[in-house]
């Protein structure tokens, strides 16, 4: 996602962390004060409350009380020497979720606002922004500029971009100058984070939503969303755009403000979310008692309705693809459970048989809760949470039938900077043309009849296709090269 497009923006009711962006693509520090005023200081006991009273949760997908996070680094400084840090986490390595991202090249002073008052209120001197994207760190690296000495304080560092880095323990050892894969250990940043100190780590989102509060009071912040999750949320909709929302709001009227709608089915909290068929996504609400009605959670914000028109069994075996490749490397289940997940996956999809779905189950069993890290966990949830939505479109294509429908790419995923590539032996291919019938998207037939290429990216998505018309070429002329 380096150096991918702005996310769009969009907003129902009264925006508060998109304020001021209607009228200007980016907010620096004096328009930044002219929309939000100045920020006021607030003590520990203060900022505590504060939190408390407008029951702030993290937005980065584990939605841990903020308030309880403040006191346990309090805490853990107090049986110390006293030392503290702040990290903003803006890695998002997902690429279904933009609303950090958002945040940071748009309205960034709001999220160093909300960093920079947890740090005076902690007596923090090290305050960290990690992010992954080049455009973001130069954005954030203005932004810090623009406040003169006051920004001075604050560092701004960027980090390999991976799924797993946003991972708390991951997220913490690539700032420390080490690898940013998770450690596998249940290390509590509150107590050892940044150089060994008590930190507070949460997401840009959670940042900003404080900087707001602290502006409004808490009685002017419960008066949008729920009384029960005051406030408003940040959705990323269809991998693309950025909508801010009051807590209640009907889940479709967000997919219809977008343009768009349930089709056949939504994927709520990324890819290691879950999946709600359309009643439910229609009836369902944007908060956390809502969503676990239907045994979903909004996790980091992210809202993936699947088109008509789109094959479900491929998206989803494209994505497990990626997951799997996205493996930390660090423990049997990621390096070699979760690429054998993917394999029999697309052996379902593309015809293996009932075996094959069999075979899907077994691997997920094989994976689930013997990790280092939660990403096995969460990548055969989402397989099984796919395989419950869509149990005939999985039979129907593992029986050979399939849907007759394309793999779109819905699901977003970063483009392969170094995609697999389909490779031509010249002396074995008869011009034969099934390869084209099979990959009309990457193979081109020059005027003879013959791949007009020898060597051709295959993007991701269209992978499982690309071994069909390996195995289907009558010649055996064609290989997969990494």
């Amino acid at each position: 996602m380096t150096g991918a497009p702005s996310p769009g923006l969009g907003c129902v009711g009264a925006p508060r962390l998109l304020a001021g962006l209607d009228r200007m693509p980016r907010l620096d520090r004096t328009a930044h004060l002219g929309v939000h005023g100045q920020l006021p200081q607030l003590g520990p006991d203060e900022l505590i409350a504060l939190a408390e009273d407008i029951e702030l949760r993290g937005r980065g997908g584990a939605g841990f009380p903020f308030a309880r996070k403040l006191r346990a680094v309090s805490r853990s400084a107090r049986a110390r020497d006293g030392s503290t840090a702040v990290v903003v986490n803006g890695s998002e390595g997902e690429p279904s979720c933009l609303k950090d991202t958002a945040l940071l090249l748009h309205a960034p002073h709001l999220v160093l606002d909300g960093a920079l008052l947890s740090a005076a209120a902690l007596g923090a001197e090290d305050v960290v922004v990690a992010v992954t994207r080049t455009d973001v760190e130069q954005s954030v690296r203005e932004a810090v500029a623009e406040r003169g000495p006051a920004g001075r304080r604050v560092r701004v560092v960027r980090l390999p971009e991976r799924f797993v880095t946003g991972e708390g323990t991951a997220l913490v050892s690539g700032l420390n100058g080490g690898a940013a894969l998770p450690s596998g250990q249940k290390v509590r940043t509150s107590e050892r984070g940044l150089n060994g100190v008590p930190t507070l780590l949460s997401n840009t989102e959670t940042f900003a939503q404080l900087a707001v509060a602290a502006r409004l009071g808490a009685a002017q912040y419960r008066t949008a969303g729920l009384a029960s999750e005051p406030g408003t949320v940040l959705l990323t909709v269809a991998g693309s755009t950025v909508v801010e929302t009051p807590t209640g709001t009907s889940l479709a009227y967000v997919l219809d403000l977008c343009g768009t709608e349930p089709g056949q089915g939504v994927l709520v909290g990324g890819f290691h979310g879950r999946w709600l068929d359309p009643a439910s996504a229609r009836a369902s609400e944007v908060s956390r008692k809502s969503l676990a009605a239907f045994d979903a959670v909004l996790g980091a914000g992210a809202v993936l309705p699947l088109p008509q028109d789109t094959c479900p069994a491929g998206e989803v075996a494209r994505v497990t693809r990626w997951m799997a490749k996205e493996s930390a490397g660090q423990c049997g289940p990621c390096v070699r459970g979760l690429p054998a997940l993917a394999d029999v996956l697309e052996d379902a999809v593309r015809g293996g048989g009932a075996a094959a779905l069999d075979a899907v189950r077994t691997r997920m069993a094989v994976v689930r809760g013997r990790g280092a890290c939660s990403h096995p966990d969460g990548t055969s949830s989402f397989v099984a949470s796919a395989l419950a939505a869509f149990p005939e479109e999985f039979r129907d294509h593992a029986l050979g039938s399939g849907c007759g429908r394309r793999v779109l790419g819905a699901l977003p995923l970063p483009e392969d900077e170094n995609p697999e590539r389909l490779v031509v032996d010249w002396t074995l291919c008869k011009g034969h043309g099934l390869c084209v019938d099979i990959l009309p998207d990457v193979v081109r037939l020059d005027a003879d009849g013959y791949p007009a290429e020898a060597s051709m990216p295959v993007p991701g998505r269209l992978r499982p296709k690309a071994l069909r018309a390996v195995r289907r070429c009558p010649a055996l002329a064609l290989r997969i090269r990494e």
